[in-house]
């Protein structure tokens, strides 16, 4: 077994997605780079229900999810419950103003593969492991220093 799949051994993901075509790929994707999904859901009862079944280690939302901003509500709750939450949202900067309840944000369109790379990314620096190279697409919002933020005034800087 390869190394980066064995790394992805033991970690499991919520999917929380209304596009169920991109959902399938991205759960085969991850899947077959040695994640364990543990629910692909489009409705957030049906993601609450799963995470409180069995804590996944990082939920991958859609902000937007059957025409509304469910996908921050859902976030919020998950960050209450110690689940880390990645937005996987074309909203950038919807996923920008709930910065404080997600971990970061992959924008769509994306490539599945770049999503296994942004997971394997994340859960690792979750870990504290900050080995592995930051993809470039990836927003990581932790990294963020509040006082430099597009809200700071250029005296805060």
């Amino acid at each position: 077994m390869n190394k980066s799949k064995q790394d992805a051994l033991g970690h499991t993901l919520l999917i929380v997605e209304d596009d169920v075509l991109s959902a399938i790929d991205l759960k085969e994707e991850l899947e077959g780079a040695g994640f364990t999904v543990m629910d692909l859901t489009s409705h957030p009862h049906e993601a609450r229900a799963a995470a409180l079944a069995g804590k996944p280690d990082l939920a991958l939302v859609n902000i937007e999810l059957h025409g509304r901003d469910d996908g921050v509500d859902l976030a919020r709750e998950f960050k209450d419950m110690d689940i880390p939450v990645l937005f996987i949202s074309g909203q950038i900067s919807r996923a920008r103003t709930a910065r404080t309840v997600a971990v970061g944000s992959l924008p769509k369109p994306y490539h599945p593969r770049d999503m296994v790379l942004a997971v394997r990314y994340l859960l690792a620096h979750l870990d504290g492991d900050d080995s592995l190279p930051k993809p470039s697409n990836l927003e990581v919002f932790e990294d963020e220093v509040d006082d430099t933020g597009p809200e700071a005034s250029p005296a805060a800087v």
